[in-house]
């Protein structure tokens, strides 16, 4: 059997991390704006790359390079990238708390960056037999279950993330149809991005990184590529757009 090989976007967070530690494949390639930890397996590639376009298509090119030369296949690719809280802002409450700067700023992050991650990287993935590509989105970008309000650029931009990705699964079920979207919702997981809001979190449903990746490897190995984007949680339950 081919060797196969995986692409962690965002490792340095949580999430990320517990993937690139998790994941059970001879070629991992990790990719984050941070320099890389210490103690990474001889297997893990680490590229330090910024979100502008030429250094995305250089990192995608030495990727390309590494996986031709050592003979692997791409089969997983996973979009950790993800934003609600920074110095300055918070998820808002009210309309009053709008900001365009600061909607701008979510959505660059939560929308356009995986979607541009995807793009540069789908040649890569189309040269592989079977490719499961996950994207880290949230309950919370599920119109039918918007039922608190609020939280308006992040309920926004991951409902942009889901409808991008539902267009490109269309696409690639035309084009590259053993390529495999998923849309994850991984719970509330104990990391920075959750810190400010885990004080009403019951204790059994605030997760570690280390589970929420072993649910998500799982998942990704259950699925198939039937041509549709899945919308599922941690559990593998299917989430209502």
């Amino acid at each position: 059997m081919t060797a196969k090989a995986a692409i962690i976007i965002g490792a340095s967070g949580g999430i990320g991390r517990a993937l690139v530690d998790a994941l059970p494949y001879s070629c991992v390639h990790a990719i984050s704006r941070s320099d890389a930890p210490d103690r990474l397996g001889s297997h893990v590639h680490w590229h330090v790359c910024a979100d502008d376009a030429e250094q995305r298509a250089e990192t995608v090119a030495t990727i390309g390079r590494m996986l031709s030369e050592s003979g692997v296949e791409l089969h997983r690719v996973i979009v950790c990238a993800g934003t609600l809280h920074g110095e300055h802002y918070r998820p808002e409450r009210a309309l009053r708390e709008l900001d365009a700067e600061t909607m701008q700023s979510v959505f660059h992050v939560n929308a356009m960056v995986p979607m541009l991650w995807l793009a540069a990287l789908e040649p890569l993935m189309r040269r592989s037999a079977e490719c499961v590509a996950a994207f880290l989105s949230a309950r919370v970008g599920s119109i039918t279950d918007n039922r608190l309000g609020g939280w308006y650029s992040y309920r926004g931009s991951k409902s942009a993330l889901n409808m991008m990705l539902k267009s490109a699964a269309i696409e690639l079920a035309r084009r590259a149809p053993a390529i495999k979207l998923v849309a994850f919702h991984p719970g509330t997981t104990d990391t920075a991005l959750s810190a400010p809001f885990q004080a009403r979190v019951p204790k059994d449903k605030l997760f570690t990184p280390e589970y929420v990746a072993d649910r998500l490897l799982a998942i990704m190995d259950d699925v198939n590529a039937d041509g549709t984007l899945s919308y599922l949680d941690w559990a593998g339950e299917s989430i209502d757009w």
